[in-house]
This record gives C-alpha cells, sequence and structure tokens, in this order.
C-alpha cells in the first residue's frame, strides 16, 4: 500500500520536504521513478464537525427511532448507507432458511451492517469507511453532505438547520 508523502516543487524539480529524509530513505529508492499525485488535504476541523453535529442530531431522534439508533455511530453508518456509500455482498445461500441463518451470522459479525434476506439470497451492506485515509477531501464532503440530509429529513429538519444549531452550540 503506498502512502502519502510531502513533496515540495521547486518548478525544476520535485524534492523531499526536508524534514523526513529518514522517510523518504525508507520509502524510496535512488534512480527509481515514481508517480505523485496531487491529494487535496481534508480538513480536521471539517471531520470533527461532522461529529459534533451528528451527536446533536441524535440527541433530537424522536423516541420512536432512538431504539433503532442506540448511538450516533449506529446513524452515522445507517446514513452512509442510506446515501450510497456502502461496500455490498450478496450471498446465494440456496434456501430462505439457509438465508436466515447466513443473515443471523452476518448481523452478529457487524452490528452496523444492513443485512436483507430475499428469499435464498442474503445482501449485507456495510458503510464505507470515512476515515482521512480511507476518503479524501471531495468524497467526504459530499458523504457529509448527503447524510447530514437524510438525517435531517429523518427527525424533521432542514440540513441548514442541523449546520446553524451546530455552529451556535
Amino acid at each position: 500500500m503506498s502512502h502519502p508523502t510531502a513533496f515540495t516543487w521547486d518548478a525544476e524539480a520535485c524534492a523531499m520536504v526536508p524534514k523526513w529524509p529518514r522517510l523518504a530513505a525508507s520509502r524510496y529508492e535512488g534512480g527509481r521513478d515514481y508517480l505523485l499525485a496531487d491529494v487535496e488535504h481534508r480538513s480536521d476541523v471539517s471531520h470533527r464537525h461532522e461529529f459534533a453535529w451528528l451527536r446533536e442530531a441524535w440527541n433530537s431522534l424522536p423516541e420512536d427511532l432512538a431504539d433503532m439508533f442506540p448511538t450516533p455511530e449506529h446513524l452515522r453508518k445507517r446514513a452512509l448507507i442510506d446515501a450510497g456509500y456502502f461496500h455490498e455482498t450478496v450471498i446465494d445461500a440456496g434456501s430462505n432458511a439457509a438465508a436466515l441463518r447466513v443473515a443471523t451470522y452476518a448481523r452478529s459479525k457487524d452490528e452496523f451492517a444492513a443485512v436483507v434476506v430475499r428469499g435464498p439470497i442474503v445482501v449485507e451492506r456495510t458503510a464505507k469507511s470515512q476515515s482521512m485515509r480511507a476518503m479524501g477531501k471531495a468524497d467526504f464532503q459530499a458523504s457529509k453532505t448527503a447524510i447530514m440530509e437524510i438525517i435531517a429529513a429523518l427527525i424533521g429538519v432542514s440540513p441548514e438547520t442541523l449546520q446553524r444549531q451546530q455552529e451556535a452550540a
């Protein structure tokens, strides 16, 4: 797996940022060619902002939804799945009875997964990670906006209201 490494472009050459020479020596060989990718850094502030408004929204859940989402993490992961940010596994268990057993297992290994049985078929969806390593700036912002819209609709407010409540807090 590749790791991002900081370089500086001086209008003629790309050079490793001087404070990490040992890191460069451990990752790169002299005389070899390497590709650089321009990566937009994601803000820690934006990342923390999501978790702050999410907690406020979770605290505002109607009683009839509270059991479905026992923690803000349950709410976030379900919203990610509902917004299309998921990994999907489809399993043909051969029969409905076997599919029910497979679904029970799937739910036990990931409490956040959305698992559905359709006859002999089990569909398991797990939320994509929003970690800085797994999701770049643009994808994170798009997923953050999508889950804000889903959660706002769930609690009966506009996304702008969620945004304002958090900024006021």
